[in-house]
Parts: C-alpha cells; structure tokens; sequence
C-alpha cells in the first residue's frame, strides 16, 4: 500500500483528498505547512506527496528542494491555484514528477497518483535487476556486467568470478549428493 503526504495550509482541502484518497485504498497522512511536511518526510518515509505551492511560513518550492534532499525516491505532485509557465519550469527541475492547477478534479488526481505508482514500481525493479547476477543456467559461468551496458559483459567461470571479482578463495569438494551421483552407492562417513 502506498502512503501519500497531502501537504496544503487548507484544511478542507487536506481532509477532502485525504477521504477521497483512503477510499481508493491508500495510506494517506496530512500536513498544513512545510516543516511539519518536511518532519513527515522524515519520520514516514511517504511515496508520494501532494504539495501545495503558495503556503505561509516555507513555500512549496522550499519544500520540494528540502524533500529531495532528504528522500529523492518521494514523488512529489505540486497543486497550486497560482500556476505558470515558470512556476512550473522550476517545479519540474527541481524533481517534481506533475504540475497540476486548483480546484483539482479527484478523479485527475487519482490518474496522477497511479502514474507515480507506476514509475515507483519500475524504479523498484530497475534496482532489483541491477542487484541481480546473471549465472547461466547449464554451465553455471556468470556474466560480469560491472562498468558494461548490461547484457554485454564477458561470462566466466564462477570460479574466476569468485577469485577476480568477489576477492574470495575458492576450494573444491563435494557435496553428498554430487558424490553419490558420481561415486556410486559409497559415500564415506565423517
């Protein structure tokens, strides 16, 4: 389940999203300015927030600069009634994922919510493949794809990976049964 931060100085506007938020299923916390916001970021760790622009005390921008300083990964949806082209500009080079104009449509909320859960999920699996170490599955060698485009580095034996790569000695033996399966029935005791 996705938490998301609804960061906005009015309320009613806060507890609207957050109702309408909750019924499509997600985990969904407030805040009314952007330090508390920011202590949130901290504290929730949430994967999406919804950030008002114009705030008293830090603004928006303020906010969005600080949260990517703190956590980059949280995708950041700025609504403002005070939207244009530069506001926006800025809005996108500092990391925000969308830019949309008050009074929002729930609705259009919802799509945009769905769209950064989307490119949450494929981040998430970009950095589960890049963990990932190729090992072929008849021979065992292991492609080394370290400082390659990945799918082009040289296979080896696991071996030499082990030796080369990983910095661990290698001894060989066998298990009991690889030795049963090689040796036959006999299988000497410890």
């Amino acid at each position: 389940m996705s938490t998301i931060l609804i960061v906005d100085d009015e309320v009613k506007t806060c507890e609207l999203l957050k109702r309408f938020l909750e019924s499509k299923g997600y985990k969904v916390i407030t805040s009314n300015n952007g330090e508390d916001a920011l202590e949130k970021v901290r504290n929730v760790n949430p994967d999406i927030m919804l950030l008002d622009q114009k705030m008293p005390g830090m603004e928006g921008m303020e906010v969005l600069r600080k949260t990517g300083e703190i956590n980059p990964a949280t995708m950041i949806i700025i609504c403002t009634a005070y939207g244009d082209l530069a506001s926006a500009i800025d809005a996108i080079r500092l990391n925000a994922f969308d830019y949309v104009l008050k009074p929002v449509d729930l609705e259009d909320i919802h799509f945009r919510v769905l769209r950064c859960i989307e490119k949450l999920e494929l981040q998430r699996k970009v950095k589960l493949y890049e963990k990932m170490l190729p090992v072929c599955c008849v021979c065992k060698k292991i492609r080394d794809d370290a400082d390659k485009e990945p799918g082009t580095g040289e296979w080896m034996t696991m071996e030499s990976y082990m030796c080369e790569k990983a910095k661990i000695d290698v001894s060989h033996g066998f298990c009991p049964e690889c030795f049963k399966k090689t040796y036959g029935k006999y299988i000497p005791r410890a």
